[in-house]
């Protein structure tokens, strides 16, 4: 849309998680190109010029698009596997089928991923991608591929192993990159992709794996080649109990000063789940402004633990919402992770005063923004910021009876997504997505797990 020609929005809630959390019982929002004009109470204002498209979305919630921040796309195509495993068991059961993926694999996988995402409001996503066999093809481009394809803002966070079976890591020795191939090749993604402009639509992060597969000297390295390039930094930390003793027995300290000591704390980094943290750590994150993706349904899936979300907030530490895998989040959407994050919390010590439906909501939209360093440029429904949006239907038979629209959407069913915008372009309608064909989406991606399942059994 051209930045002269506006749609309106009109007669809906509006929930604008901007810093009051201001919210309209009945308001209007206009895009302008592909930047949000203006949002209030009431109608629109009379005389707006070049107006495209008018909707009446009277029986809807307007929201910021949901931002996703931790994700392994690759993951799609080996859902359903090693259902009764912790993290830990569940990784010597998969990787050896992880290790055998290839470039149509991933794109059908990442695909999948993003379409069960964007019909589900998520307007930003990113995907932390670690797995390059060697002869694989090119992963990282066919996943900025398709989120091209699908049209939603994107983050591909360039993962990398180094630490196989031959050095005490868990990943198979054919699964994983040399330090110096690993670092030339995160350099070289960043240099092709990565878009630093207001409204880039695809960035690029350097993201070592984790302690388990990763050399202290790739985390050190690979933050000192993030900020020569002036990217963010994002790894799995403190995500379970064998975690920490891996680090104290290894590197004699537990994970969070083990990441400090390597450069891996700072405003310019996020971590996912961060299950395991005690004081020192939380007050190490808001020290540092340190960023957490909280995964909540993947750390019951897996049986990792309840993570301190009420107390890094209390505390100042950004966090976001992460999907994760879907090897261990079945379902891969976002908007059943603002209702877990909200339940599962309240099953921890705060009880039910740990997060409130407000308090979900802005993990969902401007925490995520925040983790990934877009704050001033989406995340909130705010003039000037960029068109990302969710119309959520609550009308309907599974919300009507709830007065509060945004209680309706955190605490009720999933609501359907009546429309959604990514940079002031509708991709889906009614549940739908404009941009890619669901049904050859879904064809493919059963397709490709098929063929990894046959080459994984042949060992």
């Amino acid at each position: 849309m051209a930045a002269d020609q506006r749609i309106v929005i009109e007669n809906c809630a509006i929930a604008t998680v901007d810093a009051d959390d201001t919210e309209y019982a009945s308001g209007y929002l206009v895009i302008a190109g592909n930047r949000i004009e203006a949002v209030g109470a009431g109608s629109a204002p009379e005389g707006l010029e070049n107006v495209v498209r008018r909707i009446d979305a009277t029986g809807h919630l307007v929201t910021p698009g949901l931002i996703n921040t931790h994700h392994h796309f690759y993951q799609w195509i080996t859902r359903g596997l090693a259902t009764d495993h912790n993290l830990f068991n569940w990784l010597v059961a998969l990787y050896p089928t992880w290790a055998r993926i290839d470039e149509p694999m991933v794109y059908a996988a990442a695909r999948g991923s993003l379409a069960m995402m964007a019909r589900g409001g998520v307007t930003t996503a990113m995907d932390h991608h670690y797995v390059y066999p060697r002869g694989s093809g090119d992963l990282s481009g066919a996943i900025i591929r398709a989120a091209h394809e699908t049209g939603v803002r994107f983050t591909l966070a360039r993962g990398s192993m180094d630490r196989s079976e031959k050095d005490g890591g868990l990943p198979p020795d054919f699964a994983v990159e040399t330090l110096e191939g690993a670092l030339t090749a995160t350099e070289e993604t960043v240099k092709e992709h990565h878009d630093a402009s207001f409204d880039a639509m695809t960035q690029v992060a350097v993201a070592p794996c984790s302690p388990f597969s990763v050399s202290t000297e790739l985390l050190r390295q690979g933050a000192e080649l993030a900020r020569s390039l002036g990217v963010r930094l994002h790894t799995h930390g403190s995500e379970t109990v064998e975690e920490e003793k891996f680090c104290h027995e290894l590197f004699g300290m537990g994970p969070t000063d083990y990441f400090e000591s390597t450069g891996w704390l700072g405003e310019d980094v996020w971590m996912a789940h961060c299950v395991h943290m005690n004081d020192s750590d939380i007050a190490a994150f808001a020290r540092t402004k340190t960023g957490v993706a909280h995964c909540p349904s993947s750390n019951a899936r897996l049986a990792a633990g309840i993570a301190r979300v009420p107390d890094m907030l209390r505390a100042g530490v950004p966090v976001g919402l992460g999907v994760d895998g879907t090897a261990s989040n079945e379902s891969g959407e976002l908007h059943t992770e603002l209702r877990n994050a909200l339940l599962i919390n309240r099953l921890g010590a705060h009880r039910e005063a740990a997060l409130n439906a407000r308090q979900a909501l802005r993990l969902g939209t401007h925490g995520g923004a925040q983790v990934l360093g877009r704050a001033a440029e989406t995340g909130s429904l705010e003039a000037g910021k960029l068109a990302d949006l969710v119309l959520w239907k609550l009308d309907t038979l599974a919300h009507a009876s709830i007065a509060d629209p945004v209680t309706a959407l955190v605490f009720g069913a999933a609501a359907p997504v009546t429309a959604s915008f990514v940079n002031g372009r509708q991709i889906v309608e009614d549940g739908r997505l404009l941009t890619v064909d669901e049904d050859a989406v879904a064809r493919s991606t059963r397709d490709e797990a098929q063929r990894l399942a046959r080459i994984a059994a042949q060992g």
